[in-house]
């Protein structure tokens, strides 16, 4: 069966940068992903969750139509809900490079559990300043 259209955008998807357009201002972008998903590494379920972004800028911003699509990745991926949020978080660092980047991931109530997991730059710091 051949690909939709977008099935294909989402398989090819990669994050892109650009520049920023106000580098020597710090100024903050937030931004929600309401939709995301993926799928449970034991059971198969799907697992859905609001991914909610938030960053200062350095040098580049992220474009928003790759970074849509990079997130759909996601939703064929068997991944636990800690993994999704840390990764997400370690690739847009990488991209990026941002003076402060935090990432949560709200994960949606599956039997009576309700998961919040936050990956900060800011807790990073602090993580390799106690080493």
């Amino acid at each position: 069966m051949e690909l939709k259209y977008g099935e294909r955008e989402i398989q090819e998807a990669k994050l892109e940068k650009w520049p920023n357009p106000n580098p020597e201002k710090n100024y903050t972008i937030d931004i929600t992903f309401p939709e995301f998903t993926c799928l449970c590494p034991r059971s198969g379920y799907p697992d859905f969750a609001t991914i909610k972004i938030t960053y200062i800028p350095d040098k580049y911003i992220v474009e928003l139509k790759s970074l849509k699509l990079y997130l759909n990745k996601y939703r064929n991926m068997y991944i636990s809900h800690e993994e999704a949020t840390n990764k997400i978080y370690d690739d847009l660092y990488e991209l990026l490079q941002p003076r402060f980047l935090e990432v949560i991931g709200d994960w949606h109530p599956r039997g009576n559990v309700k998961t919040i997991i936050k990956v900060s730059s800011e807790d990073q710091q602090k993580e390799e300043k106690s080493l």
